[in-house]
């Protein structure tokens, strides 16, 4: 979410699990809402609590928690695109709702650019990954906020899976997520860029917030007294690419393999090893063999000269919480960044 307003609302939202439906015709579908529209009619009907106009993050917060509030709001716009019933997602950024078959989500008008984000990046990478994206539908406005509607992907979600697969899958899963992440990174941007803030600016800005936000995190004491000086070193280079951010477990979905990555509105474009993290950190901390198997399938160079540039990126990352985000214990009692560097990505 944009740096100038800031949401607790952080997390990747809740595993889109399928379920079987049964085939409609198009006289039951005509019958069923014409059934629901003469309820609908009727002095029974449910009013629907109009969302607020321009919510700032707080509010937007507790509006986010009480689905009850905006459920409505959600499948009054879900009817346009299924007759399946809508449930809400629990987790995410936004406001979201779930069918079988399709998503709804609402962005609130604070976080225009997360939508405006990720109504061009997903027909970009529709059919083009060897992971499937959802399809875009529609984009449309309700209220003042910004929406669009999307297909719903197949499987559970890699958090769920990912405490049961073995070694071998776990880095076989490490591999098509490089294999993933390159792929996305061929891409040109073609214009993404102007839908993001420049990178040199954002890299300011997290720079400039830097103490203070790994205050709030926790960091361990001796770590937080060096944080500020650390930063400032050198980071990762390269071109810029289209950063999804979004190569974590609670953003792609399994079944016996890799079967749907979604959630692209808090996008950038920038260096490649932006998008490292979400792996290495999450999924393969603490592991070389795992570190080893996504960078290789991504096609990076041979060696650990990344790591202290790319720890520098994690502190300065749009979400930076490294006492949540690194998959490992014993490295909170590090001396040094140098020794965390050595700790959470070994040879």
């Amino acid at each position: 979410m944009p740096d100038t307003a800031v949401s607790r609302n952080t997390g990747a939202m809740a595993s889109w699990m399928p379920c079987c439906t049964a085939e409609m015709s198009i006289g039951e579908a005509m019958v069923r809402s014409f059934v629901a529209c003469i309820i609908g009619r009727g002095r029974n009907r449910r009013v629907i609590t109009p969302l607020p106009r321009n919510p700032g993050a707080e509010a937007f917060d507790a509006l986010h928690d009480s689905p009850q509030d905006w459920i409505a709001a959600i499948r009054q716009v879900a009817a346009r695109y299924t007759v399946q019933p809508v449930q809400p997602a629990s987790g995410g950024t936004v406001l979201v709702g779930l069918a079988d078959d399709v998503v709804v989500k609402l962005y609130p008008p604070f976080l225009r650019d997360h939508f405006d984000f990720e109504a061009a990046v997903l027909p970009r990478l529709d059919g083009r990954l060897s992971v499937p994206t959802p399809s875009l539908i529609d984009r449309f406005e309700h209220e003042g906020w910004p929406g669009l509607a999307m297909t719903r992907l197949q499987g559970q979600g890699l958090t769920d899976v990912w405490p049961a697969l073995d070694e071998d899958a776990k880095c076989d899963t490490l591999a098509a997520l490089g294999r993933l992440a390159a792929e996305v990174h061929a891409m040109p941007p073609d214009g993404v860029e102007r839908l993001a803030p420049p990178w040199p600016e954002f890299i300011a800005r997290q720079q400039a917030g830097c103490l203070a936000r790994h205050t709030r995190g926790r960091l361990p004491p001796q770590l937080l007294a060096q944080v500020q000086a650390f930063v400032q070193g050198e980071l990762p280079t390269g071109s810029p690419v289209i950063l999804t951010g979004e190569y974590t477990p609670m953003n792609l979905l399994y079944d016996g393999g890799l079967t749907g990555m979604y959630d692209f509105g808090d996008g950038l474009v920038g260096p490649a090893a932006y998008d490292w993290l979400g792996p290495l950190c999450f999924l393969a901390a603490g592991h070389g063999r795992r570190c080893d198997a996504f960078l290789t399938a991504y096609g990076a160079p041979a060696g650990r000269d990344w790591r202290l540039p790319l720890l520098r990126l994690l502190l300065l990352h749009r979400y930076s919480n490294p006492v949540g985000q690194i998959g490992m214990t014993g490295w909170q009692s590090a001396r040094t960044f140098e020794e965390v560097a050595g700790i959470i990505w070994p040879l």
